[in-house]
């Protein structure tokens, strides 16, 4: 590997998570020799969010792939709007909404995931647009969320949910960087929090290179030697 055209991995988490789940992810890349940062996502809003990560992204020294998990996909879709030193897009179980779409819409035709029945909206939103807060119901966040991890390991993740601002959930997308960005998708067949056959149809749409895990929603912190490896394939098929 050439580390001196090697892109970074920008690693944009999704909602009711932060940057901490991608902790397996980083050392297994990093343990390769590639270079990785995994700024916070605000989840306040699309345009605003994209906002944050576009300017981490840009700060990097060299070329960077968007690496994202959930709603961070369709945070890394707008957020490459502009971006120059963009190689290319990467989704694990990850929204990728078309222009004029939303993560809700986007969804709207296939399966409801169980999500769905287990989000919550107990209080409003500091700092977004208006309304409020999403989170997942503490009780169901295992099977929603993690089926596929310890319960200990679960349970704290289900008390230290960073919430999604809702009105994100219903904002258009204005620019679809995976119409001229090469891009990749892993499809987690065991997803509770994002409907599987919504995850092929994102992934097939964009033309994306795409492989398939036996996981749950968050297959990145279950199985994070084979994630990785999936993430560095695509840092590997754009160095140059």
């Amino acid at each position: 590997m050439d580390t001196t055209s090697t892109p970074t991995a920008v690693l944009v988490h999704g909602a009711f998570a932060d940057a901490s789940g991608f902790a397996g992810i980083v050392r297994e890349l990093t343990a390769e020799g590639y270079r990785v940062l995994a700024p916070a996502n605000p989840l306040r809003g699309v345009a605003t969010d994209a906002a944050t990560i576009r300017a981490a992204a840009a700060s990097v020294d060299g070329p960077v792939v968007l690496v994202a998990h959930s709603y961070g996909g369709a945070v890394i879709t707008q957020a490459a709007e502009g971006l120059a030193n963009l190689r290319g897009l990467v989704y694990l179980a990850a929204f990728a909404p078309a222009v004029g779409e939303s993560i809700g819409s986007v969804q709207e035709p296939f399966p409801a995931p169980l999500l769905a029945s287990t989000v919550r909206a107990p209080y409003d939103a500091v700092g977004a647009v208006g309304g409020p807060e999403l989170v997942i119901d503490e009780a169901r966040f295992q099977e929603t969320f993690a089926a596929d991890l310890p319960t200990d390991v679960a349970a704290v993740m289900a008390v230290s949910q960073r919430p999604l601002a809702a009105a994100a959930a219903g904002e258009n997308l204005t620019y679809a960087g995976w119409t001229d960005q090469p891009s990749w998708y892993l499809v987690s067949s065991q997803d509770n929090a994002i409907a599987p056959e919504a995850q092929r149809f994102m992934a097939e749409r964009m033309g994306a290179n795409t492989e398939e895990i036996d996981a749950s929603h968050v297959a990145f912190i279950a199985q994070p030697k084979a994630v990785a490896a999936f993430i560095a394939r695509s840092l590997d098929a754009v160095a140059g």
